[in-house]
């Protein structure tokens, strides 16, 4: 039995694994807001999903982390928001979905983002190059978790805001 992860873009065949998976990793936890598996179905569905990666073990998808369009209202772009990152519970610290969210990354540096933004736990996306940005957070977004990694992008002014497809 391998214990072999590859990470690889979502399929369509993949579409009612990541649905299960997020829905379980997110269930009860008092940091989620218990629709992150209706997040990324709706970014797919309005065309929004950037990049979608699976992390796979012997055919089962055990992690997935999206990443979507996010505006500057400096007017600046490319940006892309990160999240939800799921992993299902059982094959959590594992490093799935670090490998997952640097696989992610690269991808978009690669492609000319000029940075990526998320809402999150500054002590996990810290070791990813992210750093708390209270000053550029949204409204709708709590600003002492707010965080943004530059890629190509010198600086930033202003503030974002994460596609419409994060609440509702």
């Amino acid at each position: 039995m391998s214990d072999t992860i590859t990470v690889r873009e979502e399929q369509p065949q993949d579409h009612a694994a990541i649905y299960a998976l997020t829905e379980v990793a997110f269930r009860d936890r008092p940091y989620a807001d218990g629709d992150e598996q209706d997040v990324v179905n709706r970014l797919r569905e309005r065309g929004a999903l950037t990049l979608s990666l699976v992390a796979t073990r012997e055919d089962k998808v055990v992690g997935q982390v999206t990443f979507s369009p996010a505006r500057n209202s400096d007017g600046s772009h490319p940006w892309f928001a990160l999240g939800p990152v799921s992993v299902l519970p059982e094959y959590q610290s594992q490093g799935i979905g670090a490998a997952l969210i640097n696989a992610g990354l690269s991808h978009l540096q690669s492609q000319g983002a000029l940075g990526c933004i998320l809402t999150g736990n500054p002590k996990y996306y810290c070791r990813f190059g992210f750093e708390p940005a209270p000053d550029n957070a949204p409204d709708t977004e709590p600003a002492e978790f707010f965080m943004l990694k530059l890629m190509n992008a010198n600086g930033t002014a202003g503030s974002f805001k994460f596609h419409e497809s994060f609440y509702g």
